[in-house]
């Protein structure tokens, strides 16, 4: 167990390390932090409020209608985070959470209204539900590797954990000191700054959708492939039994420390802290599993984790047993962020991340939604220490059911690492953003070709680009021999980059057989000229190719494989 933590604890830290290196994903990170600490914050202020309202039902209802239009309209304002530059999104959440919130700390400073306090917490949660889609949609474009796309993963992870162990934390010094405004004050301060540091970031964007039209038809697409995506639904699937665990433990949290515990108001803050401590600590076992390739067991781990404690928290009622217990779920959520989110961006088109995360959110956000009304009624019929066992039971019943499942997503992404490990050792692919070289992978096709055997010929329309994995391409010119590639090296690229017809025939050399990967010339294309840094280097590569010959004015040949592996 010692050196599992100890690797978790350096492995942490290269984690950290990758971000704090990338000034935009410093950025991004930094500004999910302070978005989630207010975010737990508010949930913590919100349920006292409710409480001294009307007991254990206003909770529950009060946790249902703020989710209910969030997950009805984020997924169609999501649309335009695939249309324009997400980092916009973030920031004008921010701006936006920080006027509804001061706006509540307003109004209960001056004895308003509570009705008007939940009207303007339901605008600050809508704001808030489409912040997590758009962040989500956006580390990938930040990151260039599916292993830096993990890293990124565990970290907000663990930043998640943190928001969720300070925030409680502040919002309970600040009701014992003051009380509920001045927790939606500083939280209002949080999502301003939380705005404010993304709202320029610097980095090498994706080409986007050009207008709300095709946003439209996009959104469409992202929320049908939750449906019909059979990976997708299935994380969907469990991932809502988890949220209703969610909204009920949101209820229950409550009742616990008050009536259940004894431990008063801020006994909610910290509750709800120990729950973000054990995410702190589940970090390092969350990269232990995303290192480890296994993203889909790892996320089942994390669901049956999020519901399990409860059992054992309904038959040992215990303050010192709850603190435990909460952090064991905490340690589940850690898994589930950092395994989860990587999954979907990683199985799921660039195209329509933002709008996929979305419709994944409104989906889990009904999920808090249902939890939180079916808390109370669970209570009234079974009592709250019944009712606890009952709500704990779900999650790991769901993941059970879906286990052959998710043992296969780790069989899938085992694969999937070996396919971009190849695209990545070609020159012109490796500036490509995580989630472009992802795409690619998913779309590789494997060939072999017996000695001798032609892969294409001179004068053939170009189709598809292929990269050597085993064996020897020869490379011919008019019947000639000019070159050998071999593995780690790619062909084919010309035809397609310029146009033009095969400007050589390429075949398996006599000495052995030939295994390549080969791409579809639009998802090369789309790739290699959609971004600067690759479209460089797939130019310099022709370039390179045609110096070897000495005829730049001539259609280029491959002159050698150590004139070709440099660019």
């Amino acid at each position: 167990m010692g050196s599992r933590v100890g690797a978790g604890a350096r492995g942490a830290a290269d984690a950290w390390a990758q971000v704090a290196r990338s000034g935009p994903l410093r950025r991004a990170q930094l500004s999910f932090a302070a978005m989630w600490a207010g975010e737990a914050a508010v949930l913590v202020a919100l349920g006292v409020v409710a409480f001294r309202d009307g007991g254990v039902a206003a909770v529950g209802i009060v946790t249902a209608l703020r989710m209910a239009p969030a997950a009805l309209l984020a997924p169609f304002a999501s649309a335009w985070a695939d249309v324009v530059r997400r980092e916009r999104v973030l920031a004008w959440v921010g701006y936006a959470r920080a006027v509804t919130l001061a706006c509540a700390a307003g109004i209960i400073a001056s004895d308003g209204p509570t009705l008007a306090v939940y009207g303007v917490i339901v605008v600050a949660t809508v704001a808030f539900t489409l912040y997590r889609p758009a962040h989500s949609a956006l580390l990938p474009a930040l990151c260039r590797s599916p292993q830096e796309l993990a890293s990124a993963n565990v970290v907000r992870g663990l930043l998640d954990s943190a928001a969720t162990l300070a925030g409680p934390l502040v919002a309970a010094v600040l009701l014992a000191a003051s009380g509920p405004a001045a927790v939606f004050a500083a939280c209002a301060a949080a999502s301003l700054w939380a705005g404010a540091i993304v709202a320029r970031l610097r980095y090498d964007a994706p080409p986007r959708a050009s207008g709300p039209d095709q946003g439209g038809r996009a959104l469409v697409r992202g929320l049908a492939l939750l449906v019909s995506e059979p990976r997708l639904r299935t994380i969907t699937a469990i991932g809502v039994a988890q949220t209703v665990t969610r909204g009920a433990l949101n209820v229950l949290l409550v009742v616990v420390a008050i009536d259940l515990l004894d431990v008063g108001d801020a006994g909610v803050g910290w509750l709800n802290a120990a729950v973000g401590a054990g995410g702190v600590l589940g970090a390092f076992v969350a990269l232990t599993a995303v290192r480890g390739g296994r993203l889909g067991t790892g996320f089942g781990f994390g669901i049956a984790l999020f519901g399990a404690p409860l059992i054992v928290l309904g038959i040992l009622p215990d303050l010192v047993a709850a603190v435990v217990l909460l952090g064991l779920i905490g340690l589940g959520n850690a898994l589930i962020d950092a395994c989860g989110f990587t999954l979907l961006a990683r199985l799921t088109d660039e195209a329509v991340l933002a709008r996929m995360f979305a419709g994944f959110e409104a989906v889990l956000t009904l999920g808090v939604a249902a939890g939180g009304l079916l808390a109370p009624l669970v209570v009234e019929v079974l009592g709250l220490r019944w009712a606890l066992v009952a709500v704990g039971l779900i999650a790991p019943l769901a993941v059970a059911a879906a286990w052959p499942a998710l043992r296969g997503l780790d069989r899938l992404m085992t694969v999937r690492d070996v396919d971009i490990a190849v695209l990545r050792a070609i020159p012109m692919l490796r500036s490509l953003p995580a989630a472009t070289i992802e795409q690619l992978g998913g779309r590789l096709e494997r060939e072999e070709y017996a000695p001798g055997e032609v892969v294409f010929e001179q004068g053939m329309e170009g189709d598809r680009f292929y990269a050597v994995e085993a064996g020897s391409a020869e490379v011919l010119r008019d019947g000639r021999a000019v070159g050998l590639l071999g593995p780690g090296e790619c062909f084919g690229e010309i035809a397609l980059l310029r146009d033009a017809p095969r400007t050589a025939t390429v075949r398996a050399a006599a000495s052995g057989s030939l295994r390549v990967s080969a791409l579809p010339r639009c998802s090369f294309l789309t790739a290699v000229t959609g971004y600067p840094a690759s479209a460089a280097a797939g130019e310099r590569v022709v370039t390179r190719r045609l110096d070897a010959l000495g005829r730049e004015n001539e259609p280029p040949v491959i002159a050698s494989s150590a004139e070709v592996d440099t660019a």
